[in-house]
């Protein structure tokens, strides 16, 4: 027989031991860190930590006015990421069915002039008060070289101190172009993520993998938003695709549904133009962004060392919440037609 109890009971200690050790401030710096440093007080301690004056060389900093940016991509039809409501990549109740889905955005292509005049008119509503689609340029997996390969000489390859601590190279560069009216869901990435913000400023709500039990992770069937006739968006069911992911919304969270998120502690880092995060691997986190003007950001993914006790501890963490009676089956042992592949990032 599981005592229910006794493994709530042992995670709310672990949570508050966590919590109690490691506060929930934000570790900062006025300048870009030795390799060592970096080494010892980021990486090793799986801590973010939000740096400034890390990438003032780019030319990027002064160069990427929407003037620039249509100029350099000279008409070429870029991915941009088109929702209803800016919520994309989100667990979403689908009001036919009645059921939740991991909801993936509508992509269309269009050049860089197309997208911009789109961002910028999303923000004003119609007669009615009603507000048109939110669009986000959001291509993940190396958007910065493949799609946009004639700004990227504007930004660096990669980040020395960062790769010298790591021993490797980037795994992926992508580039981030939004507002207001979008947002990033609650998730994690197994990634060592560096995101400088370049223009406008971005809101990371960020919660430690210690945290685990508390985000009620559960596997959903996949969808996509596809435009329909009356102007609007239909939640398409994608046949033989499940995606594990975290169904509650920090900013204003069911405690009734999920009543282990009030043992959550966030920690709120705005990172402005300029600035640099270092999010750990694994971190839970939500995103925000800010800028009337659009917020543009770069980040680099380095793959996670999985010979820590990272990365099998999430997996212990999800086999014991499966005893839970609100849990999900053990996303460790997915059914054949489950797709674990993201973690798709932010």
């Amino acid at each position: 027989m599981v005592d229910k109890a006794a493994i709530e009971n042992a995670f709310v200690k672990f949570i508050k031991d966590y919590q109690d050790i490691n506060g929930s401030d934000l570790f900062e710096l006025d300048r870009a860190p030795t390799p060592l440093e970096f080494l010892q007080t980021c990486v090793l301690r799986n801590r973010p930590c939000l740096i400034r004056n890390a990438f003032n060389h780019w030319p990027a900093r002064k160069t990427w006015t929407d003037e620039y940016l249509i100029r350099a991509m000279n008409g070429q039809n870029i991915t941009v990421a088109v929702t209803p409501n800016g919520y994309a990549d989100a667990v979403t109740l689908n009001p036919t069915t009645n059921k939740e889905y991991f909801v993936l955005p509508h992509e269309e292509q269009m050049t860089m002039d197309a997208f911009l005049k789109s961002l910028h008119a999303s923000r004003c509503p119609d007669r009615d008060g009603a507000l048109p689609p939110a669009y986000y340029i959001s291509l993940q997996n190396g958007s910065l070289p493949l799609e946009y390969s004639q700004i990227a000489k504007d930004v660096d390859a990669e980040i020395p101190w960062c790769s010298e601590a790591l021993q490797a190279s980037p795994d992926a560069i992508n580039f981030w172009f939004g507002n207001d009216r979008s947002i990033t869901s609650l998730h994690k990435d197994p990634y060592e993520n560096l995101y400088a913000v370049v223009r406008g400023s971005k809101t990371f709500i960020l919660f430690p993998p210690s945290e685990f039990a508390c985000m009620y992770e559960s596997v959903y069937p996949a969808a996509q938003y596809q435009p329909n006739d009356q102007h609007g968006f239909d939640i398409v069911p994608q046949p033989n695709i499940k995606v594990p992911w975290i169904p509650v919304n920090p900013l204003q969270p069911d405690l009734k549904r999920y009543p282990r998120f009030k043992h959550a502690k966030p920690i709120i880092a705005t990172v402005n133009e300029g600035e640099m995060l270092y999010l750990p691997a694994l971190w839970f986190h939500q995103v925000l962004q800010q800028g009337e003007q659009g917020t543009i950001a770069v980040n680099y993914w380095y793959d996670m060392k999985m010979d820590t006790m990272l990365y099998p501890s999430i997996g212990l963490f999800r086999r014991l919440i499966s005893n839970l009676v609100d849990a999900q089956p053990d996303l460790d042992l997915p059914d054949s037609d489950t797709d674990e592949s993201p973690d798709r990032p932010s």
